[in-house]
C-alpha cells in the first residue's frame, strides 16, 4: 500500500516535471521563431500536456490537466519566465534537445504506469508510454514549423519504447514499482542522451528513386 502511495506521489511529481521540461522546449522553439509571449504560452502548453492528453483520451479517463489545472499553470509560468530568459541563450536548439530528453524520460514512465494502472496489457502500456512521450514534441515541431523529431534519423521513439519495456518487464518480474519507474527513466534518458552525444540513429530504409527513363523502361519490359 505504501509503495502504491509513493508511486502515486512520484507519478504526480514526474508528470509535473515533464510538463515543465516540455514547456521549456516549446518556449525555446517559440523564441527561435520570434513569437510574442502568447506564442510562448501556446507552444509551452501544447508541448507540455499534448502527449498526456492523447493518452488519457485513448484510455478513456478524465484528461489530467482538466481534472487538475496545475500542469497548465506550470506551463504558463514556465513560458513567462522563458520569454525573458530564452533570448539570452545562444544555442537554443541544443537546449531544446536536452529539455526534450528530460521530458521524454519523465512522461515515458508516467504513460506506461498509467496504462498498466488502468488495466491495459503490457503491449498497450508500452504504446501509452511512447504516445505520451512523443506526441507533445510532434505537436511542438508541427506548430513551430520545425522538422519533426519523428521524421529525423534519430533515436527518439526507440528510447521511449525501451524505457516503457523496461518498466513493464520489471513490473512483471515483481520488482517494486518505484524501482521499476526509476529504472525506466534511466534507460530512456540514457539511450536518448547517448544518441544526441554520439549522433546515433537507427538503420533506415533507402531505395534510390528511379529516373523517368528507368521507370519507362521498367514499364515496357
Amino acid at each position: 500500500m505504501q509503495d502504491i502511495v509513493e508511486l502515486s506521489q512520484l507519478t504526480f511529481v514526474t508528470d509535473m516535471l515533464a510538463a515543465v521540461a516540455f514547456a521549456i522546449s516549446g518556449s525555446l522553439v517559440a523564441s527561435r521563431k520570434g513569437l510574442d509571449i502568447l506564442g510562448f504560452m501556446w507552444l509551452a502548453i501544447l508541448t507540455g500536456v499534448g502527449g498526456g492528453t492523447v493518452r488519457d483520451l485513448v484510455l478513456d479517463v478524465p484528461v489530467f490537466w482538466v481534472a487538475d489545472p496545475s500542469h497548465v499553470i506550470a506551463c504558463l509560468l514556465t513560458a513567462t519566465v522563458m520569454f525573458f530568459l530564452a533570448p539570452k541563450v545562444e544555442s537554443r536548439i541544443r537546449l531544446v534537445l536536452w529539455f526534450d530528453t528530460l521530458g521524454l524520460a519523465f512522461v515515458t514512465v508516467v504513460g506506461t504506469v498509467k496504462g498498466l494502472d488502468h488495466g491495459t496489457g503490457p503491449l498497450i502500456a508500452v504504446v501509452m508510454g511512447v504516445v505520451t512521450a512523443s506526441v507533445g514534441g510532434i505537436v511542438r515541431d508541427v506548430v513551430g514549423n520545425e522538422e519533426s523529431i519523428i521524421l529525423r534519423r534519430e533515436i527518439y521513439v526507440t528510447a521511449a519504447a525501451l524505457g516503457a519495456i523496461t518498466y513493464v518487464a520489471l513490473a512483471g518480474l515483481a520488482v517494486g514499482r518505484l524501482e521499476a519507474a526509476v529504472a525506466a527513466f534511466v534507460v530512456t534518458f540514457t539511450v536518448r542522451a547517448m544518441a544526441i552525444v554520439f549522433n546515433w540513429s537507427m538503420p533506415s530504409y533507402y531505395r534510390k528513386p528511379k529516373t523517368i527513363d528507368e521507370f519507362r523502361q521498367s514499364r515496357e519490359s
